[in-house]
């Protein structure tokens, strides 16, 4: 079976550190695979919030996880900041990608990189909607060089 490859931007729109704690160990004593997504669900929460939305509350939708893909690139380990870059990418009428890299923060040691993609959700009408033009532009305002 061939690898997954996730290619990155040269520019991300956003950037968040997050310290890795105790609870994000397994008995390797390094992170714990399905606890990475936890931290990149944290830095997606963060992600949202600077662009003045919270994950339920995108120009009133909300937003679903519609699939994730992540490569492994080098262990992390308790009490290490983790410098998470995210940016939104391959919009659809429904929604986008959301690709992210994950770097040890003092040594830039790459840890993980991913792509989670997301459609965005009416939760009145329980059904899936189209993608807000205006998050379409705050998401992508700041990836062009300066």
């Amino acid at each position: 079976m061939p690898r997954i490859r996730i290619e990155l931007p040269e520019q991300f729109s956003f950037s968040t550190d997050i310290t890795l704690y105790v609870g994000h160990m397994n008995y390797g004593g390094h992170l714990d695979n399905a606890l990475l997504l936890s931290v990149v669900s944290e830095a997606r929460a963060r992600f949202f919030r600077s662009l003045g939305y919270g994950e339920l509350d995108v120009e009133g939708l909300g937003i679903i996880i519609a699939d994730a893909a992540l490569q492994y690139r080098s262990e992390a380990f308790h009490g290490e900041i983790m410098e998470v870059r995210m940016t939104a990418a391959d919009f659809s009428s429904k929604g986008c990608d959301l690709l992210w890299c994950m770097n040890e923060k003092s040594t830039r040691r790459e840890v993980a990189r991913g792509k989670t993609g997301i459609v965005f959700f009416d939760y009145r009408s329980r059904q899936v909607a189209p993608t807000p033009e205006a998050f379409r532009v705050r998401a992508t305002a700041d990836t062009s060089p300066s």
